[in-house]
């Protein structure tokens, strides 16, 4: 049964005290006919015993495929004790440290967080409070209208690489604020944005969105796209997956002078794929930029005994002094996930995150060339890849997945879903955490279907 703390009597002495003779009473001002009393669809409540058993079939359900879907979600090996200390009582109820005294552990926490961003980026400075890698690209969109006082266009210009969802929660989030978002297409033999097309009096815009991999897994060519956007005075917004940066040149040392800013999702930094969530994002950019960083930032300090201390240093936020200046509407974060994540880097160390991208690559090469061994099978793009590869097939992509499917193998990711022009081809990414044995599987699953 329900946990009610109040008995009968507690509530009617509330009532009393205030004045009114039932609780309905407290919501008088809306119109009967909106009120919905009987809500046929919900079932009632049942015992502990059976919700138990409930949510274990319904875990059953989802399995436990051969997955080769990347997308924005990557399955990477998560050691053992990350989430034994992630979920220690000490971290796992931790909320917002704004009591700086009584949360000098999450404070630390996050200021290490902070600084093997800013490690891995190339920037001067990192938040720790962001929702997810779509609505931190967001938020690098409104702050870099916030930030680039020489642009009145309010114009983006964002690549069709981009994620097709960061660019929908993107729009979403700030289309309401006269922002206009305008795509720019990829080269078709290459699957980047075409550097060469871009054009050379491309009028005021605020900034140019660079994603590195790109969402087909493709390296852009990001310091060319870096000095175009700044020779027109524009501001550059990486968008980057930070496994990848373990390789890969970060993005503060992209061009003559770097992005400015760089975001992206941080769930392959120790967070598992668990029926779609939890996820979280992350932030950097320039120290010039930091007063229009979203969220908050934490500092270190020593106190009056020289001890070392840790504190919030900026958090403008709308619960604060500023709410309706405020740079965001950020309004709690995602801590646990961020907790994970930094056990996750310190517990790996930059030669560990080295090895799972290149593994990760290396997998991925591999499993191009058995499946493109396949008669019919070929690559979309020739450009270089990190872990991800787009694969045309002879036959439907959707039918295909739903053959593989019934084998327990996901495959990879429908681009025809995004990408019409892309009809019949497939995303796929292979992870450290693919053997040879998982590859072959696959390869032979796909020549079954396909016969």
């Amino acid at each position: 049964m329900p946990f009610i703390p109040h008995t009968d009597e507690e509530v009617r002495s509330m009532l009393n005290a205030i004045g009114v003779q039932s609780i309905d009473d407290l919501f008088d001002e809306i119109p009967a006919d909106l009120i919905n009393s009987n809500l046929d669809n919900v079932p009632s409540g049942i015992p502990e015993m059976e919700i138990a058993r409930l949510m274990r079939q319904r875990a059953t359900q989802d399995g436990s495929p051969l997955c080769f879907v990347g997308a924005g979600a990557y399955e990477h090996h998560i050691p053992a004790a990350i989430w034994e200390i992630a979920t220690r009582g000490e971290f796992y109820s931790a909320y917002t440290p704004y009591q700086a005294e009584a949360s000098q552990g999450t404070l630390q926490l996050l200021y290490e967080f902070q600084t093997m961003m800013t490690q891995l980026t190339g920037l001067d400075v990192s938040n720790a409070s962001m929702y997810d890698g779509a609505s931190a690209l967001a938020e690098a969109v409104l702050m870099a209208v916030r930030a680039n006082r020489k642009s009145k266009s309010k114009r983006i210009l964002i690549p069709r690489t981009v994620h097709p969802i960061y660019r929908k929660v993107t729009n979403t989030i700030v289309k309401n604020q006269n922002i206009v978002l305008e795509e720019l297409d990829y080269q078709d033999q290459q699957g980047i944005t075409d550097v060469s097309a871009l054009p050379e009096s491309p009028g005021d815009f605020t900034a140019l969105v660079i994603p590195q991999p790109n969402f087909f897994g493709n390296l852009e060519e990001v310091d060319a796209l870096t000095n175009w956007a700044h020779k027109h005075n524009a501001l550059v917004i990486a968008v980057v997956n930070p496994t990848s940066l373990a390789l890969l040149r970060p993005p503060g040392e992209w061009g003559d002078s770097g992005a400015d800013i760089a975001c992206g999702e941080g769930q392959p930094l120790g967070i598992p794929l668990s029926s779609g969530g939890p996820y979280f994002g992350f932030m950097c950019c320039k120290q010039a930029y930091v007063r229009q960083m979203p969220g908050r930032i934490i500092g270190k300090t020593v106190d009056l005994q020289g001890k070392p201390g840790y504190t919030l240093t900026l958090q403008a936020r709308e619960q604060h002094i500023r709410r309706s200046k405020a740079t965001s509407n950020i309004c709690t974060n995602q801590g646990l996930m961020t907790t994970a994540a930094t056990i996750y880097l310190a517990l790996l160390g930059a030669n560990g995150l080295a090895a799972v991208a290149t593994q990760s690559h290396n997998n991925t090469q591999e499993l191009v060339t058995q499946l493109t061994a396949i008669e019919g099978v070929e690559t979309v793009f020739e450009q270089a890849y990190f872990h991800e590869a787009v694969l045309r097939l002879p036959k439907s992509a959707e039918d295909l997945i739903e053959r593989l499917a019934d084998k327990d193998i996901t495959p990879g990711y429908d681009l025809s879903q995004e990408y019409p022009e892309l009809k019949n081809s497939i995303l796929v990414c292979a992870t450290e955490t693919k053997t040879e044995t998982d590859i072959t599987s696959f390869a032979q699953a796909l020549q079954s279907a396909l016969s």
